[in-house]
Order: C-alpha cells, then sequence, then structure tokens
C-alpha cells in the first residue's frame, strides 16, 4: 500500500499547512523505513501467501517489531519527538499520527500478519483485514486514497495561492505530479511479480 499511504500525506497536508510535506511522506512510510535495514539482517522476513492469486499483495510480511501495534506506537512517538523540535508542537503531532497511520492502513490491506506486542510476544493472534486477498478491491483503495489525497492537496494549494494573490499554476502542477507519481508507484507494485 506504498501509493496509499503517499496519498493519505497529501491529505493531510492539506489540512496541516505548517507541516512540510516531504515530512509527511516520510511519517506515513516511517514503519517501512525501519523495516528494512532489520529485513535486511533478517530480523524481519516476508513469504509469499499461500492463496495469493497475483503479485500484488501476495506477501505475508513478518514485521513483528515494526508494525506490531505496541512497536508502531513507540516509532510513531519517536518521530513525531523528533519533528516537534525544529517545528514545534502541532506539527510534531500530525507527523506522529500520520507515522501512526501507516499500521492503520495496513491492518485493512494485510493478511493476519500484524502482531499486537514486538516481536509477537505471547503469541497474541495477529491481525489484519486481508483485503490483498481481493487484489482488485485493495487497488481501488490505494488509487481513491491517491486521487483524494492529490485533490485534497490541490484545493487546499489552490487557497494558500489565492490568499498570496499568485497563480494557481503551482498547486496545480504539484497536485498532478502527486497524482501521477502515485498511480505511477500503484502500476509499480501491481506489475512487480
Amino acid at each position: 500500500m506504498i501509493a496509499g499511504h503517499f496519498g493519505f500525506a497529501a491529505a493531510v497536508k492539506s489540512r496541516a499547512p505548517d507541516t512540510p510535506l516531504w515530512a509527511l511522506m516520510l511519517a506515513t512510510v516511517w514503519l517501512d523505513v525501519v523495516f528494512i535495514p532489520l529485513f535486511v539482517v533478517g530480523v524481519e522476513k516476508t513469504e509469499r501467501a499461500g492463496d495469493a492469486r497475483s503479485g500484488y499483495g501476495a506477501s505475508i510480511i513478518h514485521a513483528d517489531w515494526t508494525h506490531s501495534l505496541v512497536g508502531m506506537a513507540l516509532l510513531s512517538a519517536l518521530l513525531g519527538w523528533l519533528a516537534s523540535l525544529p517545528w514545534g508542537r502541532r506539527p510534531g503531532l500530525v507527523v506522529g499520527l500520520v507515522a501512526a497511520s501507516h499500521w492503520v492502513l495496513d491492518l485493512v490491506v494485510h493478511r493476519a500478519d500484524l502482531p499486537i506486542l514486538p516481536g509477537n510476544a505471547g503469541g497474541l493472534p495477529l491481525l489484519g483485514l486481508g483485503v490483498w486477498r481481493h487484489p482488485q478491491a485493495a487497488m481501488a483503495i490505494e488509487l481513491a486514497l491517491v486521487l483524494a489525497g492529490a485533490w485534497l492537496y490541490w484545493r487546499a494549494a489552490s487557497r494558500v495561492v489565492a490568499t498570496a494573490g499568485r497563480g494557481g499554476r503551482a498547486a496545480a502542477v504539484a497536485a498532478v505530479l502527486i497524482a501521477a507519481f502515485g498511480v505511477l508507484v500503484l502500476a509499480l507494485d501491481v506489475t512487480a511479480a
């Protein structure tokens, strides 16, 4: 759900103009940024789901540290605190909440592979609604997030430039780029085997 995460960040930017867009984009994939080195060294793993019909959403992700409910809360709080240092309390809170949104969006699409406690301590039930089992539905959700995020970003940016007495071309270009690159990332994700 990479593209969907970025679409969500663009939507949040429309409501949090004092928070840099790049910080929101980083926040929305923060759990994956931390996941990558842990994956490289073998702490977290992926495997192909036995019921997968396509490459898109075909993985069971054993991100037992970064994508556990408690791990997400700790990582999100850390990033929010770091963001509050240069930008203040409200942008820090926004960044932290956007980082946490990653887990909520993953909950919708992941198969039951999201643990509650780090390292899946206690062997509690794994969470995930499994929309990835239905690739067309998952793609539709992700595309809707990208397009809605680009549209909300465009509306907010258009208001800002209009208030400043400038033309709206930059706002439109930025929104088109958000939508175009979001659709491109989704297409690459869907066509990867």
